[in-house]
């Protein structure tokens, strides 16, 4: 029998000081299309002819789509010396893994729920008994064990913009703790909901001064909505990554929708100052997460490292139109579901919805 690391526990050691080599044996195909950040690809079929590849002087952790082909690879591999784990229940488990990270304004605490293997980021934010979540995943008794754990009941839910990634879990949070959604009409969503509109204000409880208020940002879609907390920190959706910038969400629209986006940008998020905190809604995976440690940049780093942001309004559009293309068939059916339209199963959906996220131009 393999020895074996579960999911969670490779996640924390993910962008740690000594990590695991990561040896994924799918085929190549396979780990172009989904992959763990850093891994390194050889099908289990080549791995004899491919010893040299793979480092002696570091753990190793194996792992595939479910763990057929990496217990072959585990007991090939151990046979010959190297010291190595078979990650337990391979790709389909990592699916599954969500950590989390703090960052503390005043008394409130701003949790960023981390779906690592999608690069989806979410948040909860509470103080004093009451908490708001944005951007939910699904996966919405992540949300209810945390609040339970702080002693918080959710009393309000709200997306950045409509996903075309990953199922939304606004409905379904909101029908098991009663919370109100909350949502942008500029984009399409046929059920009921309040509507946000430029300039409201949600305060926490406890007298103190913290206020969500709500930036409208269109460019990723027409709804997309940047939050910004106690003048701290922007939760950014779709609209600015620390790696990238939103892509044009519609290809037929694609300069109309960059020039919006570059408006977004340059007249309503830049300008709030160089100290305050971007928390974007995903990372690619260029991006090393560290164990409880934000996936986050300030508003002046990332005028530093992005260069997009210093192109002029033609040159942003030129470049950001480029990059557009028409939604993957996965994306039409999730968007249909998150606009409350479902053409498929529960079921099938979140099937839909595995692999990585394709919603940001890469700087």
């Amino acid at each position: 029998m393999s020895e074996q690391i579960k999911a969670e526990e490779l996640a924390t050691r993910l962008g740690s000081e000594h990590p695991p080599f990561i040896l994924d044996v799918r085929t190549s195909e396979e780990h172009s299309a989904w992959k763990i950040p850093t891994s390194f690809n050889i099908p289990v079929a080549e791995l004899s002819n491919r010893f040299d590849e793979i480092p002696q002087n570091r753990e190793i952790v194996v792992h595939c789509a479910t763990g057929a082909r990496s217990k072959q690879a585990f007991d090939i591999l151990s046979n010959i010396g190297y010291n190595i784990l078979e990650l337990s229940g391979g790709m389909q488990a990592w699916s599954q893994v969500y950590d989390t990270a703090n960052l503390n304004i005043g008394r409130t605490n701003v949790i960023q729920v981390r779906r690592r293997a999608k690069g989806c980021l979410s948040y909860i934010i509470g103080n004093d008994g009451i908490a708001f979540v944005v951007d939910p995943s699904s996966d919405v008794e992540v949300y209810e064990q945390l609040a339970a754990s702080h002693h918080w009941h959710i009393s309000h839910i709200f997306d950045t913009h409509l996903h075309a990634d990953h199922l939304s879990g606004a409905r379904i949070l909101a029908d098991r703790t009663g919370a109100t959604i909350h949502l942008n009409p500029a984009d399409a969503f046929d059920f009921p909901y309040e509507r946000l509109n430029d300039g409201d204000r949600f305060a926490l409880p406890g007298g103190i001064v913290l206020d969500i208020s709500i930036l409208n940002t269109p460019g990723h879609t027409e709804g997309s909505t940047t939050f910004c907390i106690g003048q701290k920190a922007l939760l950014t959706g779709d609209t600015l990554f620390i790696d990238g910038v939103g892509r044009p969400d519609l290809a037929e629209r694609a300069e109309e929708f960059a020039r919006n986006l570059y408006r977004s940008l340059t007249k309503r998020l830049l300008p709030t100052g160089d100290d305050v905190l971007v928390l974007p809604a995903h990372y690619g995976e260029t991006v090393e997460v560290r164990h409880e440690e934000l996936v986050g940049a300030t508003i002046g780093q990332l005028l530093k490292n992005l260069k997009p942001l210093s192109y002029s309004e033609p040159e942003f559009i030129r470049w950001a139109s480029a990059a557009a293309s028409d939604r993957p068939p996965n994306y039409v059916e999730i968007v249909h579901a998150n606009m409350g339209r479902p053409r498929l199963s529960y079921e099938e959906l979140k099937n839909l919805e595995l692999g990585p996220n394709q919603c940001a131009v890469g700087a």
